[in-house]
């Protein structure tokens, strides 16, 4: 699978999905994590994440651009910024090109409105997919629908098709 764009919705409750270079969903995973930080709060766990990924073998990783908003409580902005560096650790350390794509960049890639939600997102996600609607089937699999999205935008900034 050389050839495969890993899309990634990072946070907690963000996913991972593998499509190929025209557009298949081939696979999608929710963010690895485990209740082990502060206070027993869920991280993201770098090794099961780099597990995901190498198994997967992608050419290339698009995620979505996140950073500290001024309405974030420190410990929000923290963990947020944990799990960027947790992906881009991994990411690096797997020798996977990624790119940052901002929200609205993608949401526009894939033809969402400006202000779209997640649940349109997972919407998106089904009419695309509806082979796959499985995996997009409960609202906390927004995620999985982001990250499969993000996906797609990747592949359209790098010039394939769907």
């Amino acid at each position: 699978m050389s050839e495969a764009i890993l899309g990634i919705d990072p946070g907690n409750t963000g996913a991972l999905a593998l499509m190929s270079p025209i557009g298949d969903l081939l696979d999608v995973a929710d963010m690895p994590c485990v209740a082990d930080g502060t206070k027993g709060r869920q991280t993201v766990n770098p090794a099961l994440l780099a597990a995901i990924i190498r198994k997967w073998a992608p050419a290339v990783a698009f995620c979505e651009y996140v950073g500290a908003r001024p309405t974030d409580a420190k410990v929000a902005a923290f963990a947020f910024g944990r799990c960027r560096g947790a992906i881009e650790g991994t990411l690096g350390a797997l020798g996977i090109p990624v790119t940052m794509l901002t929200v609205p960049t993608g949401r526009r890639a894939v033809g969402l409105p400006v202000g779209s939600t997640k649940e349109m997102a997972r919407g998106a996600a089904i009419r695309r997919w509806p082979g796959k609607a499985e995996y997009f089937a409960r609202v906390r699999d927004d995620g999985r629908a982001e990250s499969a999205l993000i996906a797609v935008a990747g592949l359209l900034r790098a010039g394939g098709e769907k």
